[in-house]
């Protein structure tokens, strides 16, 4: 299966969601590529859309490849065995930098706003695709901070290994494919372009 583009994609999650329509939930995007997605289901549900800035640390060389990630706060997940393998001044340094980006795009998108809470409430998290799964393991970590009742994981696509992990973490996890081969997010969509952070203002303010 092969999405047209991330407002597909979106809007066939919408219909795995729809049980949760009109309930007491909040959905939370990962920017960028989530926001597309979390805009047609929040939508769709008649929900709220807030934002969950988690921010991976890629291999050197291989940034797309997440070694660990690091949320607004400051607390961060890694792959223990690779993270223990290397240097640990550049790690913090990397993880600095993306606790930077974090803080800004919170400014920018939602002009500093904090998270919504979802205490008591159904907190839906979305993504584009999950590939290493870290960055949506932490935005579980950060998001259970708030007390929801619940946490719903949904994803057009995942890796099986990632599948797997989130689902000992999740309350429900709905990935719409868990192919056995699974290189990049980006293969499983027809469209799959940068977004910039005007598209991402643009679809906030609309909701």
């Amino acid at each position: 299966m092969r999405f047209r583009d991330r407002a597909e994609a979106g809007k066939r999650l919408a219909e795995a969601l729809a049980g949760y329509a009109n309930k007491d939930v909040v959905v939370y995007a990962l920017p960028r590529g989530g926001v597309v997605l979390g805009y047609e289901i929040a939508r769709s549900l008649h929900a709220p859309l807030d934002l969950v800035i988690t921010r991976k640390i890629g291999y050197p060389g291989n940034e797309e490849c997440a070694v660990c990630a690091v949320a607004e706060d400051g607390d961060m997940i890694c792959d223990s065995a690779s993270a223990s393998q290397m240097d640990q001044e550049w790690l913090k340094g990397q993880a600095e930098k993306q606790m930077q980006e974090a803080a800004r795009r919170r400014q920018v998108y939602l002009q500093g706003r904090k998270m919504q809470s979802c205490g008591g409430k159904v907190a839906v998290i979305v993504d584009d695709g999950v590939a290493t799964g870290l960055t949506i393991l932490l935005a579980i970590i950060e998001v259970r901070h708030q007390g929801p009742e619940k946490i719903v994981v949904a994803v057009p696509v995942s890796s099986a290994g990632a599948a797997e992990r989130i689902r000992e973490e999740a309350d429900e996890f709905i990935a719409l494919q868990i192919p056995t081969s699974f290189m990049a997010v980006g293969e499983f969509y027809e469209q799959f372009p940068q977004l910039d952070d005007d598209e991402v203002i643009r679809l906030m303010k609309k909701l």
